[in-house]
């Protein structure tokens, strides 16, 4: 494959959502054309709100399902499940021990997480050390990460430099890509769109209900009449994203001239997003009948990522005295 290594991945902890995928799905599958990537559900990670068994297995299965009708590639792109690489949770341990408290409890991810009302426990503290691991077991040079991500990989950056400046250059520092223009995907209410917020929308969303989203979204106050500022609001911020240029122009220009409602702006962009994963919509309803296709694409994605795997916790372990 030609370019770099790049890794990301995605917690199966819900419904995924149109953060998710222009915020992380859809600049991945951009970058599979030219580069070598690895992506995984993170389902080691989910696991640190304790869900259902059951749920855990249906939600891993339906990220995968997901990737796959959005347009991922498994004969470019090494796809697998987090948990079918045990190799990932030595590595942890290993790292953990040169990471010094402090770094962690710095983690602004961890504190809001606490804030909204999640219980700590010791997983959701080390969540970046296991981070650092996944980043670290496949000697990524990549990693795409939005604004709230980018201080977990200085973290990764971090433990990575400790333990090389302990052990000798044995682990890759990887650099961060940050898509600026896709940082923050607004949700319902105007946050950042997330399932912990409750004001997502879904990717694969279909009929009433996600239209009776799509026309709950907070605007302001502004009469019908009068001009309006685009660039403000949370409905042309996901315009922009899902029309074409020329459609987005003219949206603008409306916004401007006055004279449209924000329930006609809204229902606009309720039929772009329709038209836009309609297709997706039906490659997904085939893969749903097909679940041993799916297990097959990951069973491969994780042979395959195992054998990276190996080789870079076989050095770790001869350097530090394991092997």
């Amino acid at each position: 494959m030609a370019g770099k290594r790049v890794l990301s991945g995605v917690q199966p902890s819900g419904t995924l959502h149109l953060g998710n995928y222009f915020g992380m799905i859809r600049p991945a599958l951009q970058m599979q054309q030219e580069n070598e990537c690895f992506y995984f559900i993170a389902n080691y990670h989910a696991m640190t709100q304790l869900p259902e068994p059951a749920l855990l297995r249906q939600r891993t299965f339906d990220v995968a399902v997901d990737f796959l009708a959005c347009g991922l590639d498994p004969s470019k792109t090494v796809f697998f499940r987090q948990s079918d690489v045990p190799e990932v949770q030595e590595l942890s341990w290993i790292i953990g021990c040169v990471t010094p408290v402090g770094l962690l409890e710095r983690c602004h991810s961890y504190k809001d997480k606490l804030a909204h009302g999640q219980e700590a426990n010791h997983g959701l503290f080390s969540y970046p050390v296991l981070m650092a691991a996944d980043i670290l077991l496949y000697d990524s040079h990549l990693v795409p990460v939005g604004k709230d991500q980018k201080q977990h990989l200085e973290v990764t950056r971090d433990i990575a430099i400790r333990f090389n400046n302990q052990y000798g250059e044995i682990l890759v520092v990887p650099e961060p890509m940050i898509q600026e223009e896709t940082a923050i995907i607004p949700g319902l209410d105007g946050q950042k769109m997330s399932k912990s917020y409750n004001n997502i929308i879904e990717i694969f969303g279909e009929g009433k209900a996600v239209r009776q989203k799509f026309m709950r979204m907070v605007t302001d106050s502004t009469p019908m009449e009068d001009p309006k500022d685009p660039e403000k609001c949370n409905v042309f911020a996901l315009y922009k994203l899902i029309a074409a240029p020329g459609e987005v122009e003219e949206m603008r220009q409306r916004y401007l001239a006055g004279g449209m409602g924000y329930g006609h702006a809204k229902q606009a962009l309720y039929d772009k997003y329709t038209e836009h994963f309609a297709e997706m919509r039906e490659r997904r309803k085939e893969l749903v009948a097909k679940p041993e296709l799916v297990e097959d694409v990951l069973r491969d994605g994780a042979n395959r990522a195992r054998k990276i795997a190996r080789a870079t916790l076989d050095r770790v372990r001869a350097a530090v005295g394991l092997a």
